[in-house]
């Protein structure tokens, strides 16, 4: 049986994140020490203790993700003999997912994500950026209104079908609101975030983080990993970089991707890290399509026997 594993991004954390798992299996507290040595500051304390605003801190949740995620696939690794067709992530997560596939090591994707997300902060200043997520609108429709709105919006996460995550200027983003809900949209919610992701706002970012990007090496993954910004694998240095680069100013092509996976005949996903996000997301694109979310210790016997059993 086919299957791949998948990692969230931001939004899936919350405090107390990975504690359950971290009781059973000692390399989650290690890799956090890892990180924390990294970073200079104790992860684990922020992770475990918050308070909640500032494990929401881009600089600070990215980190905290790519632990979560990439220690949630170390202990299933460690577990049972995990051979995935695909790995991918969503947004923050592509970076987990090539950690994972051995692209580059632990310790470069911590500093990566930690700049990446520093970046992120310093491109636009505090309060105006704005996300907003459009219940219920065809995606073409919602880039239609987008353009007819004064100032900088785009669509920045195609999640599902349905459901398309807009990003720019505050003022611009508020603008839009009211055209999504004249034009049908069931609903539109204002992110709680303060760095708009994944549009043009982010181009300062990510030229910076293609410099400091340089001096990193990636390797080709030992499993393919499917991209966001292109919906495509990689094997060079020079591409992977890209394809990270572009993620930062383009779309997430969360759908595309999925349906990529099926149509390479994965049955069935894990995602591995906190939450059920990429679940929701998932049952809405195709049921046929299994996600399993492996976050805590019961959720991870469940994929450690699955997987047994699918290598038999």
């Amino acid at each position: 049986m086919s299957y791949g594993f998948i990692f969230p991004g931001q939004g899936s954390q919350s405090v107390g994140m990975m504690a359950d798992l971290a009781q059973n299996f000692p390399i989650v507290k290690t890799l956090y020490e890892e990180a924390s040595h990294i970073l200079g500051y104790d992860l684990w304390q922020i992770v475990q203790e918050g308070p909640e605003s500032k494990l929401n801190q881009t600089h600070i949740t990215q980190p905290a993700l790519l632990t979560a995620g990439y220690a949630a696939y170390k202990v299933l690794a460690s577990e049972v003999e995990a051979h995935p067709a695909y790995m991918a992530g969503h947004s923050l997560g592509e970076y987990t997912a090539l950690v994972a596939a051995e692209s580059i090591n632990f310790a470069q994707g911590v500093e990566l994500v930690a700049e990446r997300g520093r970046l992120m902060e310093l491109a636009v200043d505090e309060g105006e950026g704005a996300m907003a997520a459009v219940i219920g609108l065809e995606d073409e429709k919602v880039a239609e209104i987008c353009q007819q709105v004064a100032g900088i919006v785009e669509p920045a996460n195609f999640n599902s079908p349905g459901q398309v995550v807009i990003a720019g200027y505050k003022e611009a983003v508020e603008k839009a609101i009211p055209l999504m809900q004249e034009a049908g949209a069931k609903k539109v919610v204002m992110l709680a975030v303060s760095v708009p992701s994944h549009c043009s706002l982010m181009k300062p970012a990510a030229d910076n983080l293609a410099k400091f990007m340089a001096s990193f090496t990636f390797q080709t993954p030992k499993v393919p990993v499917i991209h966001n910004a292109d919906v495509q694998t990689h094997t060079e240095d020079a591409e992977l970089k890209k394809a990270l680069v572009e993620q930062l100013y383009r779309p997430v092509q969360w759908v595309k991707t999925m349906q990529l996976m099926a149509k390479e005949g994965v049955e069935t996903l894990y995602e591995l890290g906190p939450g059920k996000v990429l679940m929701g997301l998932n049952r809405r694109i195709d049921r046929k399509v299994k996600t399993l979310p492996v976050y805590d210790t019961e959720s991870m016997k469940k994929a450690i026997e699955a997987l047994g059993d699918a290598s038999c």
